[in-house]
């Protein structure tokens, strides 16, 4: 009897979203029937499912609500809004409404910082929330309207962009301009051309790109793949979404670009469910560049290429974000990170060779060529060329996407953004640097543990936003003074124990017990070598964990204890009279007092 083909696992995330999206769980019995299907163990495929967010095992409402939980969300008004939903549905945060039509529900970030308070519907986004809002939706839902026939387009404002000449993304594009130069030069040619163009990957880790390209081009295999790195979950970070809606042909042709370079026939979009809503119009696009023959077979070069993409949708997993995690999502396991035995483009997907770029990094490549390597590299600085896209919410007034040229003065990108009397500028969100601002510094040490060097300027004002000094991965995060610095930090450390992966001990138990620390800091109870357990522990946290998500995790708020001392000074101060030490013969002092007396009286 012949044995039915075990379909490839790399399936099996579309299968469950399949399942979760026609029945809101995912059953007992779908699992039995999956795990036969695919040759897996029941446990493991559990194991599976629960890693990713959006998953569930019990029915989550016939209409989902997802509200964001960040800072910046809650600073812009979240708790009004949670509890307008509440009021709406009846049921509080974590439940589902007793008929099944309404379940309500915390999530991390979802890449709508400058439209909050906001939510998701089924994945429909929902911004500028407030109460008449929420309850209009609602009481159109109930109606019969579907989410996505009153859902909103979420439209992020560009704010600001350098001159025409000097603008690199948001201007206009024709499609397939750039894909001409492919006819011109061969492969290694464009790799030479990318790798004198000196752009980084625009991610956060600053990776040179044509390093990557040669690397992955001088392996030998039958498949290689090309894998755009869409999931962005970093809190506060919204410039991917913005790419993929302003210029979403961009980033294919920029994958393109690469496929051409390294020898890949095969692509993916590896997109975060948080943006499903922008899959459809990816997908179309998809078919019109394979209708003019740039995807496909015998796409048209100097030496014609087969090339293809699809859109891989995520499950909700901030680790994912690291690319060895994103692989092994990719290939249907739990998106956690490799030990690294082997860089991606030499053993990736599927075993092959592999090059992981963002979305910025990808779309970038184009304009290169479109411009010229010549033109490129007159722009930014002489180690970081170009312009960067940045995210930016929080406590200004001209929330929205900023394309600045790298090496722009922190005091006038802070000008730009229309903020008074800032506190707290958190680039690269929660794990990269904390810029801390007060009129009164004179002299602010600055150290950050993503460089191993010190620098010290008059003032956080004076660094310039480049590869030679601040480097930004998008997140800008603005929090005036009237905000709490350790609350601000608690909210990332929160964030960091919620969505470590779990595999490394010193990041899935030190983070947990830092986050304890800063909570017995906040309740009053915190004295002076708590400080130093942190800074200890953060230091086996960093140099021990897998990925990055451990080893970044505690930059923000070391540098928050480096900078703002007073405020931790303050916090353990207010506790001088606290005694974290139990002493039996001094608790019990006052009853052996009372003892005595009565023993005395009967005497």
């Amino acid at each position: 009897m012949l044995q039915s083909k075990i379909p490839d696992r790399s399936h099996l995330m579309s299968v469950l979203w399949d399942i979760q999206r026609k029945k809101r769980c995912i059953e007992p019995e779908d699992i039995t029937k999956i795990s036969q299907v695919f040759d897996i163990s029941k446990t493991e495929l559990e194991g599976v499912i629960s890693f990713y967010h959006f998953y569930h095992f019990k029915d989550v409402g016939k209409y989902t609500i997802y509200l964001n939980s960040s800072i910046v969300s809650e600073y812009s008004g979240r708790d009004e809004i949670r509890q307008a939903f509440e009021d709406a549905i009846g049921v509080g945060m974590g439940k589902v409404t007793p008929d099944k039509m309404f379940g309500l529900f915390d999530t991390p970030c979802i890449g709508l910082s400058d439209q909050e308070p906001s939510c998701l519907i089924n994945f429909k986004p929902f911004t500028h929330l407030n109460r008449q809002k929420v309850f209009d939706i609602i009481n159109q839902i109930k109606s019969g309207k579907n989410p996505s026939e009153i859902c909103d387009i979420p439209k992020s404002k560009i704010q600001y962009t350098p001159s025409a000449e000097r603008t690199v993304f948001f201007k206009p594009y024709s499609r397939f301009t750039a894909l001409k130069k492919l006819e011109e030069y061969p492969p290694d040619q464009i790799i030479d051309m990318v790798k004198q163009s000196k752009l980084a990957g625009r991610g956060g880790a600053f990776f040179p790109t044509g390093l990557k390209w040669q690397f992955c081009r001088q392996y030998e295999s039958d498949i290689k793949y090309i894998v755009c790195n869409a999931d962005e979950g970093e809190p506060g970070t919204f410039k991917d979404r913005v790419l993929l809606q302003e210029h979403p042909e961009l980033v294919i042709e920029g994958m393109i670009f690469a496929a051409y370079a390294v020898g890949a026939s095969q692509g993916a979009i590896y997109l975060r469910a948080e943006y499903m809503y922008l899959k459809e119009d990816l997908e179309n696009l998809l078919d019109k560049y394979r209708a003019q023959g740039y995807l496909g077979k015998n796409i048209p070069a100097m030496q014609p290429f087969d090339f293809d993409i699809y859109v891989h949708l995520g499950a909700g997993a901030y680790v994912c974000g690291e690319e060895t995690a994103m692989l092994n999502s990719m290939e249907g396991k739990r998106g956690e990170p490799g030990t690294k035995e082997y860089f991606p483009v030499q053993k990736g997907y599927k075993g092959k060779p592999t090059v992981v770029n963002n979305v910025e990094t990808l779309a970038t490549v184009p304009r290169i060529f479109e411009m010229g390597v010549e033109n490129w590299l007159k722009l930014g600085t002489t180690k970081t060329p170009g312009t960067k896209i940045l995210s930016v919410s929080g406590d200004c007034p001209n929330k929205g996407i900023y394309e600045i040229e790298w090496g722009m003065k922190f005091s006038e990108f802070l000008k730009l953004t229309g903020v008074e009397k800032p506190k707290i500028v958190q680039f690269s969100g929660p794990s990269g640097d904390c810029l801390s601002i007060s009129p009164n510094e004179s002299k602010t040490l600055r150290s950050s543990p993503r460089k191993s060097r010190d620098f010290l300027a008059d003032n956080e004002y004076d660094r310039v936003i480049s590869g030679e000094d601040i480097t930004c991965g998008g997140s800008v995060m603005i929090f005036n003074e009237t905000r709490d610095i350790l609350h601000i930090i608690k909210s990332f450390s929160d964030f960091f124990v919620a969505e470590s992966c779990g595999i490394c001990v010193p990041c899935r138990t030190g983070n947990f017990l830092l986050n304890k620390k800063l909570q017995k800091i906040i309740n009053g109870h915190g004295e002076k070598y708590d400080l130093e357990d942190i800074k200890s522990w953060s230091n086996i946290i960093r140099t021990s964990s897998r990925c990055g998500l451990g080893q970044m995790s505690n930059n923000s708020l070391l540098q928050a204890i480096a900078k703002f001392p007073d405020v931790f000074d303050k916090a353990l101060e207010e506790n001088s009279d606290y005694n974290p030490a139990f002493n039996m013969a001094n608790a019990t002092a006052e009853y052996d007092r009372i003892i005595k007396e009565i023993n005395a009286n009967y005497e």
